[in-house]
């Protein structure tokens, strides 16, 4: 029977652990950001929600609005 595989070679400190959470942070937080800005200029912006006549026959046979 083996024992448990850690994460760490050798048990690490508080601190050290610490340092490298903030470091995986800061690794994944920019390529993060960058392809939300990204996402959001390529959304573009509408004034108003096209609904189609048939979904809108169907809303109003479901809730009898004329």
């Amino acid at each position: 029977m083996t024992a448990p595989r850690l994460a760490y070679d050798d048990l690490a400190s508080p601190a050290e652990m610490n340092a490298d959470c903030l470091a995986a942070q800061a690794a994944l937080t920019g390529p993060l950001t960058a392809a939300a800005s990204r996402l959001s200029q390529e959304q573009t912006k509408r004034a108003e929600i096209e609904v189609p006549a048939a979904a809108a026959r169907l809303a109003a046979a479901i809730y009898g609005d004329a």
